[in-house]
């Protein structure tokens, strides 16, 4: 019994040894496999949360845009992915979204629009393993705001509005309209560029037909549409107005409910609004849209975050890169734009190239009136509706 025993332990001992010998060999073989082939970056090692602004992901413009573009990306790429939705419109509660979601693991932030302004000044620089991307939040918002230094772990993306806006103009006036109308949201700095770039390519477009153009220029002082924004749309339209740019969020709904009832037509705004105004409103409704790359900057970012190679501490303004209309951050839809004999892609793409070469400029000075920026045509400015 006792040299059975023994030789058992015997054999447990030698394979002990032999399993040992067999894991040291194992790890050797896999340092080397791993040394000539490097591992990708886990997904896990990121994780990414949307707080909308005013609306919620279904605004068709800038929170769905920002929603769709990182849900795109992090479906694509294994990236857990969830947005939150402030209870109300107040930095007290974007700031307890942005807790929230940190609390809940979540290390990469998405925000869009200028409201995040004072929210992010008070929890970026308190959460410094945190990435914070925001999109259309100017320095100056973040100094007013309070931050007197960017941190390292912020990067905010602004646009030149103007030059889509301008684009825009120049297409409405060429494609045959005369007497427009621009419906701003808010009168924050972005819907402004919008309006004053739209009013001097409206201006250099009617005095190269040599035609009279006259605009209509108002700002309903929200970001949503409403029986009494309507029923100001229905006034414009029925006095001539024949194409409304409208530039703030839903506020859109105001001006396509009215445009419809007179077969008017509207130009949208950020995003390509053709399939959701006409499929909404009226086939052939929307002449183009005014647009932003919110998209391509979010993917853009969160790429840049999976790699390694983001960059904090800086606000970048993003407009023309490229003579191709395509690929610039601001631009007018190729694919949906109405073009015609007055205005052809043809005739866009020399706009965009004389744009992009410094032989037309826009300028983006928010501190004057719509009027001071056209030569030719009329500007009403209405003020508020509201």
């Amino acid at each position: 019994m006792k040299k059975i025993l023994a030789l058992i332990l015997a054999v447990l001992f030698v394979c002990g040894a032999l399993a040992a010998c067999g894991g040291s060999t194992t790890t050797e073989d896999t340092t080397a496999d791993t040394a000539e082939e490097p591992a990708e970056p886990a997904a896990a090692d990121f994780s990414v949360a949307m707080i909308t602004d005013y609306g919620d992901i279904t605004d068709q413009s800038f929170n769905q845009t920002t929603y769709e573009a990182c849900k795109e990306y992090c479906d694509t790429n294994g990236v857990d992915f969830k947005y939150y939705k402030p209870a109300s419109d107040s930095d007290e509660d974007r700031v307890a979204m942005i807790d929230s979601a940190i609390d809940e693991g979540y290390n990469v932030i998405v925000m869009p629009g200028y409201a995040f302004a004072a929210a992010i000044a008070q929890t970026a620089p308190n959460y410094e393993d945190v990435t914070f991307i925001a999109l259309d939040v100017s320095e100056y918002d973040l100094t007013s705001a309070g931050l007197e230094e960017l941190p390292a772990n912020l990067y905010s993306a602004v646009y030149q509005e103007e030059l889509c806006g301008y684009m825009a103009g120049v297409a409405a006036v060429k494609l045959g309209y005369t007497k427009l109308g621009f419906l701003g949201g808010m009168a924050v700095p972005a819907v402004i560029r919008y309006g004053y770039g739209f009013v001097q390519g409206a201006d250099a477009a009617a005095e190269e037909l040599g035609v009279d153009v006259s605009v209509n220029y108002a700002y309903g002082n929200q970001f949503y549409g409403d029986a009494d924004i309507t029923a100001a749309m229905d006034t414009w339209y029925n006095d001539g107005v024949e194409v409304v740019f409208a530039c703030g969020g839903g506020i859109f709904t105001s001006a396509a409910e009215a445009a419809a009832k007179v077969d008017g037509k509207v130009i949208g705004v950020d995003v390509d609004q053709a399939a959701t105004i006409d499929g909404t409103y009226g086939e052939g409704m929307t002449v183009t849209s005014a647009m932003k790359g919110l998209a391509p900057t979010v993917k853009t970012m969160l790429t840049a975050v999976a790699d390694g190679t983001f960059e904090g501490g800086k606000v970048e303004n993003l407009g023309l890169v490229s003579e191709n209309p395509d690929e610039n951050y601001v631009q007018l839809p190729t694919a949906t734009t109405q073009f015609a004999d007055g205005f052809t892609a043809e005739d866009y793409a020399a706009l965009v190239a004389d744009m992009f070469s410094g032989a037309i400029t826009v300028n983006n000075d928010t501190t004057i009136t719509a009027a001071d920026n056209a030569k030719t045509i009329t500007v009403n400015d209405l003020g508020n509706i509201k």
